[in-house]
């Protein structure tokens, strides 16, 4: 029996059995686990309360067959706590779980900085500073540079021509100047590129400056980009249009 300990987020579960719980976690030093957490769905449990959703916790685990078995969890910061009861940060939240295990995907395939960055974004949304839509965005964003699928935004996508280009085109890559527009290229205000840029970036005093219709514009571009290089689609972005 091969015990290590790591600290993740959990970002799924599903019923296994009578009282067990198949929980799927980004982990810190692992990467994406996905292990059996035995008799947590009975009341007694002594962790089954800390396997939920948008946890970060500290747990141990030993190496099984098929799936790994947690024999012990130590709450972290519990994110849930502050999330569930805002339903624009919980369905921005929810979007950006079911992200991070698509985007991760390898299991056991160490993703440090996919972690640190799912952490940020939900701290970040716990703390209720910014619109939760934009955080989302800027998350979605940053998880695909990288992942190596960063969009060009102040060059051209195509021929690397820097300048900031009216065309944004999905499956180019980014912006595009004029003779490198394909077909189906879309026009988008330029203060939604811009807004794209500054959560990129991180230039947050810049993004919560925008205004609404710049705000929807960018997060259609961003859904669009990431739903692309994904090839599966996001379920949880259907939500977060609504909210």
């Amino acid at each position: 029996m091969s015990l290590y300990r790591d600290e993740g987020v959990v970002l799924r579960t599903q019923k296994l059995g009578e009282a067990d719980r198949i929980v799927t976690l980004l982990t810190r030093r692992t990467g994406l686990v996905r292990a059996v957490g035995k008799g947590v769905r009975r009341t007694k449990s002594r962790f089954g309360a800390r396997l939920e959703p948008f946890s970060h916790i500290d747990v141990q685990l030993y190496t099984g067959r098929t799936l790994d078995v947690i024999t012990q969890a130590e709450s972290v910061r519990a994110y849930g706590e502050s999330i569930v009861s805002d339903y624009p940060c919980y369905t921005a939240a929810t979007a950006m779980l079911e992200t991070a295990e698509k985007i991760v995907a390898v299991e056991k395939d160490p993703a440090l900085r996919q972690f640190l960055l799912l952490i940020g974004a939900l701290r970040t949304l716990g703390e209720g500073a910014h619109d939760p839509r934009l955080v989302l965005d800027a998350y979605l964003l940053r998880s695909l540079a990288v992942a190596g699928y960063s969009p060009a935004l102040e060059e051209c996508a195509r021929c690397g021509t820097r300048g900031e280009h009216r065309a944004f085109a999905v499956h180019a890559g980014g912006t595009v100047c004029t003779p490198c527009r394909p077909h189906g290229s879309t026009h988008p205000a330029p203060e939604s590129t811009r807004l794209m840029s500054a959560l990129l970036s991180g230039d947050w005093p810049k993004a919560d400056a925008s205004q609404e219709r710049h705000r929807n514009e960018c997060s259609g571009l961003v859904a669009a980009y990431l739903q692309w290089h994904l090839e599966n689609g996001i379920r949880s972005l259907r939500l977060v249009e609504r909210s």
